[in-house]
């Protein structure tokens, strides 16, 4: 098979999703599942935290600058609006209002724009990951070196507005791939409020597959109760759960997979996501039951955690009522890791994917 640059994948506009690794519904799951989430952000224009639905916060520190604030502003425009492509569209901006002469200046402002987002958050694996896969893909090729610095620069803005176009495209892509999974009179499993996992089981609705949701409550944040109600809304039977029951749920209501977003996909094909999603996934094994993520290929990272101690720690701010000693400590992370041992499949818009083909497909992206 031959391999494929990012700027490859992503120029070929007409083509579908490569199906290296690609997975059939009628595919035998492992024994072992797992999976993670994504969803709508918040934010706040000081130091104090802002939560999104998977956990990350994402803020305005001090005196921003333009490309933070544009930034902000995109999150603040459409509730659809991933944070990776969020932060595509601040650093095309960025080259549109450049002053740089050369090439070598035009990628040090860049540089220098993707560590200022990064700054929003510093734990934010798909906003760095996004941040990454932007400079790899516009700055990095061969043929802008044959341009004059103009022509290059106008090239380079239309594949930042094209890379950004791809998030739309990306979840589609992934809702096609993805609705076959969901069988009549299935009963799926899901935590927090994933917007991918949201198109996927809309689209099964469109196709017009009967099937029920069980979802976790999803504190601190509630994050599966505005699930719940986006689920309600498309006439999908919802039963809300508390996070501490989806082992009995599992079981007791029968559940025949889950289905999870997430926040960063791992070199290993492991993902890191909202808190909870490692305790789903052991659960999931324990009962057999199949373990599905769905998350875009921009999420991809060039991370690889061994444990729990190796993730970037953002903590969540959760309420006891009534209030604990002083001296009882809370410990609330934002995230958790899936090892790939306990995810059957993910569904990306690269295709259906086995775990470990998730290496191969990091390799091509960033090459």
């Amino acid at each position: 098979m031959q391999k494929r640059s990012i700027s490859q994948y992503l120029d070929e506009e007409s083509a579908g999703p490569v199906h290296r690794a690609h997975v059939g519904p009628g595919a035998g799951a492992p024994a072992a599942h797992a999976a993670p989430v994504a969803s709508r952000v918040r934010f706040a224009e000081h130091d104090g935290p802002a939560f999104d639905s998977g956990g990350a916060s994402y803020h305005l520190a001090g005196a921003p600058d333009q490309v933070s604030t544009d930034f902000h502003n995109a999150l603040a425009r459409s509730p659809e609006m991933a944070v990776a492509v969020a932060a595509i569209k601040a650093l095309t901006n960025v080259i549109q209002r450049s002053k740089a002469q050369t090439m070598m200046g035009l990628e040090k402002e860049l540089k220098e724009a993707a560590a200022s987002l990064e700054r929003c958050n510093e734990t934010a694996i798909s906003l760095k990951a996004g941040c990454q896969l932007f400079l790899r893909y516009t700055t990095r090729t061969s043929a802008l070196d044959a341009e004059d610095f103009e022509a290059a620069k106008r090239r380079i803005i239309k594949r930042g507005t094209y890379f950004a176009e791809t998030s739309v495209r990306a979840r589609a892509k992934i809702a096609d791939l993805g609705a076959p999974f969901i069988r009549p009179g299935a009963r799926v499993l899901t935590h927090g409020h994933s917007r991918v996992v949201l198109a996927l089981l809309r689209r099964a609705v469109a196709q017009g597959i009967q099937f029920s949701v069980v979802v976790t409550e999803g504190r601190p944040d509630e994050t599966g109760l505005a699930m719940a109600r986006d689920l309600h809304e498309l006439g999908v039977p919802v039963i809300a759960i508390l996070d501490s029951a989806v082992a009995f749920a599992l079981e007791r209501l029968r559940v025949d997979l889950v289905l999870l977003g997430a926040e960063g996909v791992v070199e290993n094909g492991g993902v890191i996501n909202k808190l909870g999603t490692y305790q789903i996934a052991l659960a999931a094994a324990a009962h057999n039951t199949p373990f599905y993520v769905a998350a875009e290929s921009y999420k991809f990272a060039r991370l690889y955690p061994l444990s729990q101690s190796d993730l970037p720690l953002e903590r969540q701010h959760v309420d006891f009522t009534p209030r604990l000693p002083a001296n009882v400590v809370v410990e609330n992370p934002s995230r958790d890791y899936t090892p790939p041992k306990y995810i059957s499949l993910l569904f990306t818009d690269l295709g259906v994917l086995t775990p470990a083909a998730v290496s191969d497909e990091l390799i091509q992206l960033y090459s």
